[in-house]
Order: structure tokens, then sequence, then C-alpha cells
């Protein structure tokens, strides 16, 4: 089963989670930035890292300090996104903010961004495929921000098409899975044809994953280890509020940062009853099959099967 592939590699980036990113003085700013990688999480990005070297025939040890800067920068952006949203939870423990105040998250995710820098360098690899993919690494960071700042802009609008949010998303999300299934094939100097085709894997499936993750947003009360309905509650214009929006539906809780559980549990009702969730799971579909395809310049084995599976995982969890 994936889940067990995706444990078993989670293991492996863990232990080396404690190598790479250790609790160092002064003690109070490292808490901090430890704080959700200490809380768990599936690693999925660092995962496929692994499993997309396999999938090329490469040792993945070698390029375990490339897996571990990716999930550093991802952790980043969840420290900075949670002060932007003002979010209490995360991964079922409180924020980073909430914890030790906002000037210290703000250094924090910073300092978490500047490690995966130096840690991307320690990968055995030629140098001038180190260079490049320290180079892909910052232009990735560089339209994460630009897709932070357009789903902030969009907070409250209420003309924000769907292309628009696919193109969100894609900067917020899928380029950094982008790059977890790419940069084995930059570090291991493979052809640049498979190099983008493990790039568009990626891409495709973290669009799926961030719609999934937006559904589980709204239905999954009770598991997601974050607080229920927040982008309702922010006025964010998921995939699902546009299309419902689309159908003329009204939503009395959007944008309302106080709004109470019943007013919630209606707006949830309507999306579901609009079709504006199945929707939203269809083209989460749509997308992780178009990212699987690019898969087919990969020979088999089992770890493309994996590379497969895991596309699959990622818009189907119910966490």
């Amino acid at each position: 089963m994936i889940a067990d592939v995706i444990r078993e590699k989670a293991e492996i980036i863990n232990r080396e989670i404690n190598k790479y990113l250790p609790i160092k003085e002064p003690k109070g700013l490292y808490y901090a930035a430890r704080h959700y990688i200490k809380a768990g999480g599936k690693r999925l990005r660092p995962v496929i890292s692994l499993l997309s070297a396999e999938a090329l025939g490469k040792d993945y040890r070698k390029i375990i300090p490339a897996a571990i800067a990716i999930e550093t920068v991802h952790n980043f952006t969840l420290i900075h996104d949670d002060i932007m949203d003002e979010d209490e939870m995360r991964r079922g423990v409180k924020t980073v903010h909430t914890l030790f105040g906002v000037p210290t998250a703000i250094i924090a995710g910073d300092t978490l961004f500047s490690e995966a820098f130096d840690i991307l360098t320690m990968c055995d690899a030629e140098p001038k495929n180190i260079i490049r993919a320290v180079k892909k690494l910052s232009r990735v960071c560089v339209e994460i921000c630009e897709g932070q700042y357009m789903d902030i802009s969009f907070e409250g609008s209420l003309d924000v098409t769907e292309e628009e949010y696919i193109e969100m998303v894609k900067k917020k999300t899928g380029v950094l899975i982008g790059l977890s299934a790419s940069i084995p094939a930059i570090l291991f100097g493979e052809e640049k044809r498979i190099e983008e085709a493990l790039w568009n894997y990626g891409v495709l499936a973290g669009i799926g994953f961030q719609i999934q993750d937006d559904i589980l947003d709204i239905v999954e009360k009770d598991k997601i280890g974050k607080d229920w309905c927040s982008d309702i509650k922010e006025g964010k214009m998921t995939l699902i509020v546009i299309k419902a929006f689309e159908m003329g539906i009204k939503l009395e809780s959007f944008g309302k940062e106080n709004a109470s559980k019943d007013e919630l549990e209606r707006d949830v009702k309507r999306l579901i009853d609009c079709g504006a969730i199945d929707y939203a799971r269809k083209k989460a579909r749509e997308f992780v099959d178009l990212a699987k395809k690019n898969l087919d310049v990969l020979e088999d084995s089992e770890a493309k099967r994996n590379l497969m599976e895991i596309a699959d995982f990622l818009i189907e969890r119910e966490y």
C-alpha cells in the first residue's frame, strides 16, 4: 500500500531532519523554527523526491539534503501563511505565531528559508548540478511568494475566475511539489525532457493536492488538524467558492471571521447541495490524471508505480 511506502520513506526523512535541522542557540529561535517540523506531517514532498530518485535508478541517499531542503522551505511557507491568515492551529498544534509571537515567528520562517539553501549544497552531486538546483529552488521560492500574494489579493473579491485560481495554486503549491519530483533529475544530470516531465508531474499533482486541501477545509471537520472552514471565514476564493458563486449561491459566512458554527454548517450544506464540492473533486482528478501521464518517460519500476499511486493519494486523502 502507498500509505506504507510513504510512512517508510517519511521515517527516513525524520531521522535525517534531526541531523540537518538541530536545535541550536539561541534556543528560543530554533524551538520556534522547528515547531511544525517536530509536530510531524506526512513529509509528502521529500518522500516524492526519494521516490523520484529511485524511479531514475539512482541512489536517493545522495540527494537526501535536497529532500530536507524542500521540506524546510515548505515549513517556512506554513509559518508565514499562518501569520497572514491569523490561524491558530496547524497539524493539531498551536501555530508558531500563537505560541512564540509574531516577531519570533517571522524570524523563524526566515531562518528556515535561509537554512534550506545551505542544506541543498550538501548533496553528493556535481557542483554544476548543485548550482542548477539552487537556482531552481530560488526561482520556485519567488513563484511561491507570487502565488501567496495572489491568494491574499483574491480575498473578498467576488470576480476571481477559475483560470486565475489555478494559476494561483500552481504557484503557491504546485511548483514546490514540481521541484520535489524534478530536483533528483537536476542533481543527477538527467536529460532535460526527463527533468521537465517530472516537473510537470509534480506541478499538476500539486494543483490537485491543493484543490483537495480546499475540500478538506470544508468537509473534514474533525480531521484536518487546523481551523475548520478557515478558508470561507477568511473570504478565500477557492475553486469550490468560485463555482458556487457562478451558480448564484450565497454564503452567509464568507469573509466573516466570527461566523457561528450554525452559519458554517448551513454554508457547507449549500456547497454540497449545489455540486460545487463534487465539481472540485472532478477537477482534482483531472489534474492528477494529467500528472501521471508525464511519468511515461520513465522505465517501468516499483518506484514509478509508487509515484503514480502517491499522485492518487494526494487527492484521495482525508486529512
